[in-house]
């Protein structure tokens, strides 16, 4: 009898002990540092594009800071409805991001109000990365070298003036709509099938304005094929030094700048946004890294989680008004 109480008692003991592991093992487990495996960056637009070059450029910053691969994954469709709706639905655990930019969560919900996703309430900001002005641009054979001369020129002869734009919904296309809005003159909007058309009818003198990226147009600008007018932004952004601004112009509402940014997973633990936010903010300061993008027509640029949500909120808002205001035709 005193054997088998013995050997009860032992066999408790080793019962205990084995829970008591399993017990402090768990929760070492969970605690081990973010990431521990590949991530998923997701990116709305086929390959080659300029979303593209920043969702590789930042995969390779952070491959090189935390040696686990950053895959980049594109999910072309719907202005980045596929992608944004795959990562809405992923796992809360930081391995699905993606890069957005404002035609994506900030214009397609205010043209749209079927979308699959919201863009604020399905996902938690990371960290704005780069920024690209609108600038507006005119074929030489324009009377009109001035915002001043444009406006003048467009009260004058209502309708006669058109502009062109990679698509209607675009943020080339709704910069305009902006434009006529707030300075009430009547320019007629010739939509084009990309970018590249766009510019290739400016430059053949078919169309007489467009709002685009500076990355599209300022090549022509300095081989004096076109002519700025002015840039959408706050102030004169680095390269465009020598343009003015709508705001120095008399119009500070005419601004509008193509924000890049990354979002993940709505209810991603905060301590795994405020890691990527830093590696993120980390990668965008690098002199190698703003280069790249400086080449490209971008500037590099950074936020915390908070400011990129007051941003997506605040641009939502912008656009939805020029939706209104406009009667730009919702899809």
């Amino acid at each position: 009898m005193p054997c088998r109480v013995f050997n009860m008692l032992m066999r408790a003991l080793w019962i205990m002990g084995l829970l008591l592991l399993v017990l402090w093992v768990t929760p070492q487990a969970s605690a081990q540092p973010y990431p521990k495996k590949p991530i998923r960056l997701l990116v709305g637009n086929s390959p080659g594009g300029g979303t593209d070059l920043i969702a590789r450029t930042l995969s390779q910053k952070l491959f090189e800071a935390w040696g686990h691969s950053v895959v980049v994954e594109h999910r072309p469709g719907g202005t980045g409805a596929v992608a944004s709706v795959t990562v809405a639905k992923a796992a809360p655990d930081g391995y699905s991001m993606m890069i957005v930019t404002s035609s994506s969560h900030a214009i397609a919900p205010a043209l749209q109000s079927d979308l699959p996703y919201h863009p604020v309430r399905d996902f938690a900001p990371v960290a704005l990365v780069a920024t690209a002005p609108q600038i507006l641009v005119a074929h030489p054979a324009l009377a009109a070298n001035s915002v001043k001369e444009l406006i003048a020129l467009a009260k004058a002869r209502p309708g006669a003036l058109n502009y062109a734009s990679s698509g209607t919904g675009t943020l080339g296309y709704m910069t305009a709509e902006l434009l006529k809005s707030v300075t009430q003159t009547d320019i007629v909007h010739i939509p084009y099938k990309g970018t590249g058309s766009a510019v290739i009818e400016l430059l053949g003198g078919q169309v007489q304005l467009m709002f685009s990226a500076p990355g599209a147009v300022i090549q022509h600008v300095r081989a004096g094929k076109l002519k700025s007018i002015a840039v959408a932004s706050a102030k004169r952004p680095a390269g465009l030094e020598d343009v003015t601004t709508f705001a120095e112009a008399g119009y500070p509402a005419i601004e509008a700048s193509n924000w890049y940014a990354i979002l993940t997973t709505a209810g991603t633990p905060k301590a795994i946004v405020d890691k990527l936010n830093q590696a993120i903010v980390r990668a965008t300061g690098l002199p190698e890294v703003k280069e790249s993008f400086f080449t490209q027509g971008y500037e590099a640029t950074t936020s915390t989680p908070q400011q990129l949500e007051q941003l997506i909120r605040h641009d939502l808002a912008k656009w939805q008004k020029v939706v209104k205001a406009t009667g730009a035709p919702k899809k």
